[in-house]
């Protein structure tokens, strides 16, 4: 019996399963149906995730596990708003070696995979934009998939280098984006840790090992998802557009003031090229201000402005 010259790779679930851990196993190819249908082996982690959120009827609430749980919220979102999205997907400023690191490694610990796998997809996504071939246009495709069908399925899995080659080009992304589950992973383990130790240092404080991880880590990781892609489902279904666009894209404050400043989201798709998407004095962008200190600071530079022929542009 002769060997096929092009043999048609096996997808087992052991390979599925070994994709928890390396995002680098082989997956289906993209002409395999199973390509667009959601893989519940896969996505396991992403649903215990949501039912460990549960934990909080066991492990109750302190004041430390809530403040600890907002903080990680807030720095989160900022590496993901300002370095993930407008810095890697739209290189809207620039940033040495040791910051992008630095903040790639934040942004890891979001549990939105590796930042040459997020910039991918989202430049995909700006290219198609609320189109047959856009994964998350909820006009196409519906609410819930747009929010979160979309990257359970085999072919989001994967991150297509040929769209980031100005990325891929550093070896730490491109190991950050194979073993994306290692910094969610030491991020859990580092809060289990903080709790055993602020319940021997300071008990007065109420806190533990299981209700530091519950609060700090499944809480607000499942709150900082959900918010973060209201993005992709909300902003292109409600809210104002100042200017026309080709997609479905709006502004909401309330998205923006959730995820501080990506809800400005049809200014953002009529110029992704600004660092900063309130283009207006009075529309908030925590995001923008937060660049602004790092650039005072020295640890970012050329910040790009919203050029004057863009607000010439606005209905109002």
């Amino acid at each position: 019996m002769g060997i096929s010259a092009n043999p048609v790779p096996t997808f087992s679930a052991r390979s599925r399963l070994r994709q928890w851990f390396d995002a680098g196993t082989a997956a289906p190819p993209d002409d395999d149906p199973r390509s667009d249908r959601i893989d519940w082996l896969r996505a396991l982690p992403f649903a215990a995730l949501h039912v460990a959120c549960l934990g909080i009827l066991w492990v109750g609430v302190s004041p430390v596990a809530v403040i600890v749980a907002a903080g990680l919220y807030a720095i989160r979102m900022f590496a993901l708003t300002g370095f993930y999205h407008r810095y890697f997907a739209h290189r809207t400023f620039r940033a040495s070696r040791r910051v992008q690191f630095v903040f790639a490694l934040i942004g890891a610990a979001c549990v939105q995979r590796g930042p040459l796998w997020w910039a991918a997809h989202h430049r995909h996504h700006h290219r198609h934009a609320d189109t047959e071939l856009d994964p998350h246009a909820p006009g196409v495709h519906g609410f819930l998939w747009s929010h979160m069908g979309w990257f359970l399925t085999p072919r989001a899995f994967r991150t297509d280098l040929e769209r980031v080659p100005d990325l891929a080009k550093y070896p730490e992304l491109r190991w950050l984006d194979r073993y994306d589950v290692a910094v969610p992973v030491a991020l859990a383990i580092a809060l289990y840790a903080l709790g055993v130790l602020l319940r021997h240092l300071a008990p007065q404080w109420h806190t533990d090992g299981a209700q530091m991880l519950v609060w700090g880590f499944f809480v607000s990781t499942a709150v900082l998802f959900h918010a973060t892609v209201t993005i992709n489902s909300l902003a292109h279904r409600w809210g104002a557009r100042r200017f026309d666009t080709r997609d479905d894209s709006r502004n909401n404050v309330w998205l923006a003031l959730l995820t501080f400043g990506e809800g400005w989201h049809n200014n953002h798709h009529f110029f992704p090229g600004s660092a900063r998407q309130g283009f207006r004095w009075w529309e908030i962008d925590l995001t923008w201000y937060g660049l602004k200190l790092m650039a005072l600071l020295g640890l970012v530079h050329d910040l790009k402005p919203v050029p004057a022929w863009v607000h010439a542009r606005a209905r109002r």
